[in-house]
């Protein structure tokens, strides 16, 4: 089978998608929409997979170059004569392809594509409709994101959803030794950690749709509490002269340490600093993160959104806090913190739901049965045509 991948950047998300697929022996192309104006993924795109270069993927994506998009894309379409294109997100990667024609597509969700951007105005509302009415099948890690595509048009029928899930051997609970060796680099890492201070870890990105305001307020008023606490932030964007600004103006900087950008090989070790992961994210489908800190072995604390629910149940192996709520996120913090007994036990129910629903591994096999079906599908209608 001839599959043509079709992403917005180069992410460890898609590296997952590309990394998988090279290895099944179909032959599989690479298209990205943009350029990446920051390294989102370190590693190579895999071996096997073949990168095309086109009209795209050397600026942003904009509105008035789709005209020239969809003339390319129909080109490498017909260079390439893919059996099917894999593409997403909906109203750029995926709508490109319904523009150009090619009716064997799979368009998959990115989850803030549904969740957020396609209610924003009657133009992006008419693009996902259009786009997910030429699709011939649609996936997408959760359900929330599955139930927008068929108000939208989707044929519920022609609909998978599969968590994408993580490398459970990358990410997995810290051992005693672990622990030890984390511990002391946490506590050289973040100034005026205490001994017994708990600390708390995100690695959301500074944007305002994850909500990372909230947890700042929250945090200073955590500390106005309990000045035995520690937080550690990874990532960055945007909002991040205003975080600095609320951290600061509470009093609290010394007890935050900004970790940057962080490869891939070296994530694990920042969960294993971590005693409770937070997500404060106003949108999202499966959040990637929070299923890292579930494999991670961490209690999660996550606003209650539709997304999260999926994965959190509230007092056994994590806590839901009212979404954008500040007082209701620092009292769920606090309340953490005074019944930090209950850490361990969290933890291994967090890990044991890792293991039987985020397993990328076994959840791959479900995007390769919706590849058959489309092409089968696709195959059958030939035949009737003909």
């Amino acid at each position: 089978m001839r599959i043509l991948y079709f992403s917005r950047n180069y992410t460890p998300h898609d590296f997952r998608f590309l990394n998988s697929l090279s290895k099944t022996g179909h032959e599989i192309f690479y298209l990205k929409l943009e350029a990446n104006h920051r390294q989102m993924e370190d590693r190579p795109v895999p071996e096997n997979v073949r990168q095309i270069l086109w009209a795209g993927g050397r600026s942003e994506f904009r509105w008035r170059d789709v005209p020239r998009l969809t003339f390319d894309l129909r080109r490498v379409i017909r260079e390439i004569q893919p059996d099917l294109i894999h593409a997403g997100p909906i109203q750029n990667c995926a709508f490109l392809v319904a523009l150009s024609g090619f009716r064997r597509l799979l368009s998959m969700s990115w989850g803030y594509d549904l969740v957020m951007e396609a209610d924003k105005s009657v133009w992006m509302r008419w693009v996902t409709r259009y786009t997910l009415q030429r699709s011939a099948y649609f996936t997408s890690d959760a359900n929330v994101t599955r139930e927008k595509a068929v108000a939208f048009g989707m044929k519920p029928e022609n609909t998978v959803v599969f968590p994408w899930g993580i490398d459970l051997d990358h990410f997995h609970p810290k051992t005693d030794h672990r622990r030890k060796t984390a511990d002391g680099k946490a506590r050289f890492a973040v100034r005026g950690r205490r001994s017994k201070a708990i600390t708390l870890f995100c690695s959301r990105t500074w944007e305002p749709i994850y909500g990372m305001d909230v947890l700042a307020k929250a945090f200073v008023k955590v500390a106005a509490v309990n000045p035995n606490v520690n937080l550690i932030l990874l990532g960055g964007g945007s909002q991040g002269a205003y975080l600095r600004q609320i951290l600061m103006n509470g009093g609290v900087m010394e007890w935050v340490h900004f970790g940057g950008q962080v490869g891939y090989k070296d994530l694990p070790r920042w969960y294993h600093m971590a005693d409770l992961y937070i997500s404060p994210s106003h949108v999202d489908g499966t959040s990637v993160t929070l299923l890292e800190a579930l494999a991670s072995g961490l209690p999660c604390l996550v606003s209650d959104i539709p997304g999260n629910r999926e994965w959190i149940e509230h007092g056994v192996n994590g806590w839901l806090f009212r979404d954008g709520d500040v007082d209701d996120l620092a009292e769920k913090i606090l309340y953490a913190i005074n019944n930090q007994r209950e850490f361990r036990k969290m933890g291994e129910r967090a890990r044991k739901t890792a293991e039987e629903r985020a397993d990328w591994q076994k959840n791959f096999g479900k995007l390769l049965e919706a590849y058959e079906k489309v092409v089968s599908r696709r195959d059958a209608e030939t035949l009737r045509k003909e």
